[in-house]
């Protein structure tokens, strides 16, 4: 078995925005001015969803290659329903996360619909985020000295 582990570390200051630089690329997650953010980024559900529709991409683009399938692009629509009553600290019967997560690819590659339809399903399982989300997979979490 390998085992790869993958860390990101974020910092928050007083206001609402939170960064991170991974890699060579800063990235900022932050809440529309209406919810007291200042708009500097996509929120920590949209980077999640991006992140879901990324992966699916990615793992796309590496799957086309072992196939030798044309792959001239992919269209990746992720749209999930949440209850925000949980994350706002009040009573709900609901999780607190999403209550479905829906993905929607459109796939630019000579192949039949039936083919495409295979082949996200193959992506889709081969796809790690895909995997976290449908499966479960333990978080633990900790307090560390500040």
């Amino acid at each position: 078995m390998s085992v790869k582990t993958i860390t990101v570390t974020a910092n928050m200051g007083s206001g609402c925005a939170i960064s991170a630089d991974i890699r060579e690329h800063h990235v900022v997650i932050d809440q529309p001015k209406a919810n007291g953010g200042g708009n500097e980024g996509p929120t920590p559900l949209e980077y999640f969803l991006f992140s879901l529709a990324g992966c699916i991409g990615s793992i796309g683009q590496i799957a086309a290659g072992q196939q030798k399938i044309n792959l001239r692009g992919m269209s990746i629509k992720v749209e999930a329903d949440l209850n925000s009553m949980g994350l706002l600290g009040k009573p709900t019967d609901d999780r607190t996360g999403f209550q479905q997560i829906r993905v929607e690819a459109a796939i630019d590659a000579d192949l039949t619909e039936a083919e495409k339809q295979v082949f996200l399903n193959e992506v889709c399982e081969r796809c790690p985020l895909h995997d976290n989300i449908k499966l479960a997979t333990d978080v633990v979490h900790c307090l560390v000295g500040s």
